[in-house]
């Protein structure tokens, strides 16, 4: 079993998002509009998740800084929108069928628990190594109602050599968490042969990706093209880099806590 890297702080309840803020920490009509042009289909309930989802980040936002992106059309664009952006990497999977997702690193839960809301049908662990962030996960999907999360606080290195959840994954997605060959040994070997990561990258990825040849060759992978797209409010243009896992990563992968970080393969 994988043990947690530190005891998670001790946090008095969470008070639920007061009456009124749902509808002033999101702005609807820019995630509608947004999401359409993107052919992101929403359902009304999707946007009520969404809407509750938003409330919750910024009542909690103000205990632990979770993130710098609070104002309600920036929440739309730039974690909701660009967390189902995600989906374009995955659209030849069945949305009926219980497809095996990890957020490596998940931070406030971008892109997990949106791409869980429209993906009520797939399986996703939220792998977090802070304590108090796993707290917040863990209150979003109870308040939520989200069947289909589970939060894990775990290192992630830690996490690709237990025997519960190395090569278990069909697919991992990872947003903001580190350079791609740093990113590549952290969901690689959770990944099966088979499946795939789906990293969010900014405007440097074909820079990232040429530096990850070795990465690659070592854990397994093989990168497809980039999938590029734009935001409104950001100048340059974001990219889902995919990469195929083609043969099992070795066992000596990942390296011990720390390693990968401060001397990437």
């Amino acid at each position: 079993m994988i043990e947690p890297p530190t005891e998670p702080p001790t946090e008095p309840p969470i008070e639920p998002a007061p009456n009124g803020a749902p509808a002033t920490a999101l702005d609807i009509a820019v995630l509608r509009d947004l999401a359409a042009t993107r052919g992101i289909a929403l359902t009304d309930a999707h946007v009520a998740s969404f809407v509750s989802l938003a409330a919750e980040l910024v009542a909690y936002n103000q205990r632990v800084n979770l993130t710098r992106i609070t104002a309600p059309a920036d929440i739309a664009v730039q974690h909701i929108v660009d967390s189902l952006m995600g989906l374009r990497a995955m659209d030849d999977l069945d949305p009926e069928k219980p497809v095996r997702v990890v957020d490596v690193g998940s931070g406030a839960g971008f892109p997990g628990l949106p791409l869980a809301i429209l993906r009520p049908n797939w399986r996703f662990t939220l792998i977090e190594a802070t304590g108090k962030v796993v707290t917040y996960l863990q209150h979003v999907v109870d308040a939520l109602g989200l069947t289909n999360v589970t939060a894990l606080h775990a290192r992630v290195e830690d996490a690709g050599r237990s025997r519960e959840l190395r090569e278990r994954f069909d697919v991992a997605v990872a947003r903001g968490l580190a350079a791609l060959p740093v990113l590549l040994e952290y969901t690689l070997p959770l990944v099966a042969v088979g499946g795939r990561v789906v990293a969010y990258k900014g405007a440097d990825a074909d820079a990232e990706v040429a530096a990850s040849v070795n990465a690659l060759s070592i854990l397994g992978g093989r990168s497809r093209p980039r999938i590029a797209y734009f935001l409104p409010g950001l100048d340059r243009p974001r990219h889902l880099v995919v990469v195929d896992k083609r043969r099992p990563t070795p066992r000596t992968y990942p390296r011990k806590a720390g390693t990968p970080g401060r001397t990437p393969l």
